[in-house]
Parts: C-alpha cells; structure tokens; sequence
C-alpha cells in the first residue's frame, strides 16, 4: 500500500513540507505505512495514537465539551485531532483517523462509520488561510479492511490537498508569465 504514502512524501518533500499523524481506529497503521517509506524523515515528523478519548483531549486538544456531546466519532473531533496534532508536533500538514472498525458500535455509530481529516495551509477561494477538510466515509469490511481502508483514504485525501495545491500553485504561476490573463 505505500504508493500513496510514497507520492504524499514525495510532494511534501519537493515543497519542503511536513506532515504529522493522529489516530484512533488506525492505532499507528497510517504512521507505519509513511515511515516504511525510505527517506521518511525527510517529511515526517511523528505521530500520535490517541485511541483512549482523554489522550485526545489531554494531548491533541480536542474540546473536551464535544467529546462529551458527541463521542470520539465525530467529524469535528478528527479535525481538532489534526489540528492538534499538527501544532503539537509543529508540522506543516496534520491528518487524522477516527472511527468505529469493530466488531461492536461505538458512540451511537455503527461499525464502518469512519471520518479522516487534514489540516495544513490551505488556501480559500478568497486567499485567506481555510484549516481543515473532512471525509465521511461508510466502510464495508472487517475490521482489519475497515483499518486498512481508513489508511488508504487519509492518505488520499492528503494527496488530494497537495496535489490540488500545487496545480493550483502551477496555474497561478502561468497566468503570471502569460501576462495575467
């Protein structure tokens, strides 16, 4: 599976970027999968694997309010999880992974229900910094494909702001040497 996590290195690296890791339901799957990567270092600061709910309060910053309305499960919580994670390790960029893999539900979620993050230096249509992008994802699967699939689509979604990014980077130096038009 390292071909994404190997582009994603690849992209941070030529833009002289950093990325951080938070996870839950992947319990250190997604940071394993970029650290297989040789010359991870390059790109990779670290990661941390918050499975129990105050280690995502306590350590990444989640809102302990809205862990307690809504559970570990939630779209927000895997935003501030990257959020956190990525001002707690000073990267560039910050994903994350939260979920239910099962067997059993979790918060009221059932089984598959799954939500993956990042966090970087987006830009807005209106050129102003956006923060974070979120995914809810239905997984189908066991619990292993249910983690394995969790990896593959934060990866994917990172992949998917760099690349965007940067081709956007790329249209807006053009315009400039075509005489802004």
């Amino acid at each position: 599976m390292t071909s994404g996590a190997a582009e994603v290195l690849r992209l941070l690296t030529v833009r002289g970027e950093t990325l951080a890791v938070a996870e839950s339901l992947t319990g250190g799957l997604v940071a394993a999968e970029i650290a297989s990567v040789p010359g991870a270092s390059k790109a990779f600061r670290g990661s941390v694997t918050a499975y129990a709910t105050d280690v995502k309060r306590d350590v990444l910053g989640v809102e302990g309010t809205l862990l307690a309305e809504r559970g570990a499960v939630d779209p927000q919580v895997a935003a501030q999880m990257a959020a956190g994670v990525r001002r707690l390790l000073g990267a560039d960029w910050g994903i994350a992974t939260t979920g239910v893999a099962g067997p059993e539900p979790q918060d009221g979620q059932p089984v598959g229900t799954v939500y993956v993050a990042v966090d970087g230096p987006f830009e807005t249509v209106f050129g102003e910094p956006g923060g974070e992008k979120v995914v809810s994802l239905r997984l189908n699967g066991d619990r292993t494909e249910i983690r394995m699939e969790s990896v593959r689509s934060v990866l994917a979604l990172l992949l998917e702001e760099l690349a965007g990014e940067q081709t956007g980077n790329e249209r807006a130096q053009d315009t400039e040497r075509n005489g802004g038009t």
